[in-house]
């Protein structure tokens, strides 16, 4: 059957039997060969715990080697997979697991020791990602076929296990294949159902408009695999091309980021621009800011040679052997963006969301039109609803191959998030130009109608807000039907300079009259309340909105 998922990573594994595959960051490195032997095995401990072919399998964990093979294992073995965020808190998942109906769940020992199995009496199978060990089983036998799992294994493939062994389940593209639970920063979270379809068109487009990623090329991966976008486009994507993936299995803090860079010196790097944006303002703008920088950047001479310098060193910081850096999961900082143009980075900006598994648009850098998120990508359509899709803002609605089946057990939401004519809506406001690319303006759900109907978007002043001296994050919200700024200072800045910190909400409310007057009367801010500890955030390190908002938005 063509244009299967399966077919592609079985393909892949097959011709790259003798590539490295996958390797925990300073730790064990796992062959294309290797993953095929362990999703075999993984697949002999399955069949004895009774589960079946549809069933959900959980996966919940840190990044690592082991979640990946499971990952691919479940699929393999005709199971649906349903990753859940490693740091979602015990209840949550709890009730994922049982929501799902899942029947196996896989967890690593940090979260298997807050969990309670009890709480999930319908699970069949539970195992330690960290091992493979069984934790317990309704099947008694499993724990033995675990034990001499070598045995079992042996008996399967009395010859030898070679790349000819390798055989996964033949799916359907309506087929579900992945269930993914996502906390969105404007509502809780929903079981989106992603058909093998989705994975399918999601893996091909990379494979198609990706082209300098090339077998044994290496990824640095830092985005939770339990989220779509790094899932489709780090593992995915790597795997179809014969790339080696290298998984920080801590906790991804900035020196970790930079010294990984430096070490495996990846080819392709995927962002969510919170990294991005706190490395420019916090490394490269305060250097351009300094007197003599200043006046030499208006040399025109000099300007271009400083210029050259601080890309060649902004290249190296990203271990200077990458071809372009995606960011995806947010807008881009303006200032930030203007910056990178301006030093001709290497960078460009996706759009999508979990419901497309994840891809809407892309566009390569050199072809990409700054504050865009790129062009709709293959297989995929998007329109605007409104009169005038170049001028005048509206929802953007999707349809195409990589659109979900559904919400798991809700139809009622479903229903809503479809048009009569089925198209999906994705909740975002923006406009589409003449060559195709779409540009976002907010969200259709944190928009704020003005004191005379007009449409304010608050994630524009916040970008303005967020440039402005010891502000690291805002949120503007509406209270009694005038606009309040929430802030979050940068205190680590605050601390450096020696400012006392009963006095920041002086240069804050300073900040405020600046900004007051970069805006229309309507927007103008009228209050500030400040924040001692940063806004909470999901996965993809969106502000939770819908936790800040006053009561009468709610």
């Amino acid at each position: 059957m063509e244009n299967r998922f399966l077919g592609l990573i079985e393909t892949s594994i097959k011709n790259h039997w003798d590539l490295p595959a996958f390797s925990d960051y300073e730790g064990h490195t796992y062959h294309y060969k290797d993953v095929a032997r362990r999703i075999e095995k993984f697949h002999i401990i399955l069949e004895h715990a009774g589960i079946k072919k549809g069933d959900k399998v959980a996966l919940v964990g840190r990044n690592s080697s082991n979640w990946a093979i499971c990952f691919f294992g479940i699929l393999a073995y005709g199971a649906v997979a349903v990753p859940i965020l490693h740091d979602f808190k015990p209840d949550n998942i709890h009730h994922i697991v049982n929501h799902s109906e899942s029947k196996a769940v896989l967890a690593a020992n940090s979260n298997w020791e807050n969990m309670n199995d009890a709480k999930m009496p319908d699970v069949k199978l539970f195992m330690m990602l960290d091992n493979f060990s069984v934790i317990k089983s309704k099947n008694k036998e499993t724990f033995t076929v675990r034990e001499r799992i070598n045995e079992y294994f042996g008996k399967k493939y009395p010859r030898s296990f070679t790349s000819a062994d390798v055989k996964y389940h033949v799916e359907k593209p309506e087929e579900l294949a992945v269930l993914n639970y996502t906390s969105g920063t404007t509502s809780f979270s929903k079981g989106v159902m992603i058909p093998y379809r989705s994975l399918w068109s999601n893996t091909q487009y990379a494979y198609d408009n990706i082209p300098f990623i090339h077998a044994g090329d290496n990824f640095v991966c830092m985005l939770p695999m339990a989220h779509m976008y790094g899932l489709a486009f780090e593992i995915l994507n790597g795997i179809n091309k014969g790339c080696h993936i290298h998984f920080l299995t801590r906790t991804p803090s900035p020196r970790i980021i930079a010294e990984s860079f430096m070490n495996i010196k990846p080819t392709l790097i995927l962002a969510v621009p919170l990294i991005i944006e706190k490395l420019i303002k916090s490394k490269v703008f305060p250097e351009l800011e300094k007197p003599l920088t200043r006046f030499l950047l208006k040399v025109p001479f000099i300007e271009k040679k400083l210029l050259e310098i601080v890309a060649a060193k902004l290249t190296a910081s990203f271990g200077g052997n990458f071809k372009q850096i995606v960011i995806g999961g947010a807008g881009l900082n303006k200032d930030v963006e203007n910056f990178l143009r301006s030093i001709n980075f290497p960078y460009t900006v996706g759009y999508g969301m979990t419901e497309c598994g994840p891809l809407i648009a892309y566009e390569q850098w050199d072809t990409y039109k700054a504050g865009s998120c790129g062009r709709v990508v293959d297989r995929m359509e998007a329109k605007i609803d409104s009169e005038d899709p170049v001028n005048a803002v509206g929802e953007i609605l999707v349809r195409g191959t990589n659109v979900m089946l559904g919400y798991y057990k809700n139809p009622e939401a479903t229903k809503s998030s479809f048009t009569k004519d089925g198209w999906l809506r994705t909740g975002d406001l923006g406009t589409i130009d003449e060559d195709g690319f779409i540009y976002i303006k907010g969200r259709s759900k944190t928009m704020i109608l003005g004191p005379s109907g007009q449409n304010i978007y608050p994630e524009e002043i916040e970008q303005q807000l967020n440039n402005m001296a010891y502000v690291a994050e805002s949120l503007i919200v509406s209270q009694n039907g005038k606009l309040v700024a929430l802030i979050y200072p940068d205190w680590e800045q605050v601390d450096k300079q020696g400012i006392d910190h009963n006095k920041i909400e002086i240069l804050m409310q300073e900040n405020i009259k600046d900004l007051n007057e970069l805006l229309p009367g309507y927007s103008k801010i009228s209050g500030i309340k400040m924040y001692q500890e940063e806004f909470e955030k999901t996965p993809k390190r969106s502000i939770k909105r819908y936790l800040y908002q006053p009561a009468e938005n709610n």
